[in-house]
């Protein structure tokens, strides 16, 4: 078995043409379970089938909890994004941070817009060691890098449609 390694450096070669180049495209179905609700009792699952997960309601916003949720899984997601694009500027500016922890606060709120509901993020790097001014600037340019950043920013490309069949 090979052991696990982070991506190299060269993901950060600009990549030039007027087209989205896709490089890798994630598919997760979410059923409604016993409620017949995603949020409430779902079931996640990625196309793969490496990815299962319960989904529940938080018990702060009326649930039972007992599961993950998508608050939560958008934050996985950010962080885990933010702290993968961090590694590799600092490996491409050679700089060392080892105990980096990246961690993202997402809120589910009221929109005061149209009242409904709406998103923040807030994401959190701690680089113990690393001088301050250099961090600060590591951390600045992440947030340039970072698919997640870059689309909490600018917003994401998305298309809603209904699909006329499942396909399994």
């Amino acid at each position: 078995m090979n052991p696990l390694k982070p991506p190299p450096v060269t993901l950060l070669d600009k990549y030039r043409s007027p087209e989205f180049r896709a490089l890798y495209a994630a598919t997760v179905r979410v059923t409604g379970g016993e409620a017949a609700h995603g949020r409430a009792s779902g079931i996640a699952q990625s196309d793969d089938g490496v990815l299962t997960l319960d989904l529940r309601l938080p018990t702060e916003l009326g649930g039972s909890g007992g599961g993950t949720n998508p608050e939560q899984l958008f934050a996985a997601g950010y962080a885990a994004s933010f702290h993968g694009a961090l590694t590799l500027l600092a490996a491409k500016d050679q700089i060392a941070i080892g105990e980096a922890v990246v961690e993202a606060v997402v809120t589910f709120g009221r929109d005061p817009v149209d009242g409904l509901f709406i998103l923040t993020a807030d994401i959190r790097a701690y680089l113990p060691g690393v001088e301050k001014a250099v961090a600060e600037e590591l951390v600045r340019n992440t947030e340039r890098v970072c698919p997640y950043a870059k689309m909490a920013r600018q917003g994401v490309s998305s298309v809603v449609a209904l699909a006329l069949s499942q396909n399994p």
